[in-house]
């Protein structure tokens, strides 16, 4: 069975949003328990990695870091960030790929 570049992708994009998730409540368990935490830093380079429907949804699911600034306002602006790259891509997909393209040719 051949899968397609665009369901891979999905299937991708999934699996990493999964991960966060659970990375999320990971820190969330550590928190209740008083254990190592992850520290804040890594939380938000794992939403801009692609991971941020896994943070925002484990941030209301979980109520983990609902209240802590500026950790909320950064993690939102990720999210909104990812939903304008999502809607670019779904309406102008040429545009995206020649933006990449691109991209690799100046390295």
């Amino acid at each position: 069975m051949h899968l397609s570049t665009p369901f891979t992708l999905l299937l991708i994009y999934l699996l990493v949003n999964v991960v966060v998730y659970c990375v999320y409540w990971w820190d969330k368990q550590a928190a209740i328990e008083g254990a190592w935490r992850v520290r804040e830093s890594t939380l938000l380079w794992l939403a801009i990695a692609g991971g941020s429907l896994g943070a925002l949804t484990a941030q209301q699911v979980l109520r983990h870091k609902t209240r802590k600034e500026p950790f909320r306002s950064i993690l939102m602006t990720i999210g909104v960030l990812h939903v304008g790259l999502g809607i670019v891509w779904i309406t102008a997909p040429n545009f995206v790929v020649e933006a990449l393209s691109r991209m690799k040719a100046s390295i």
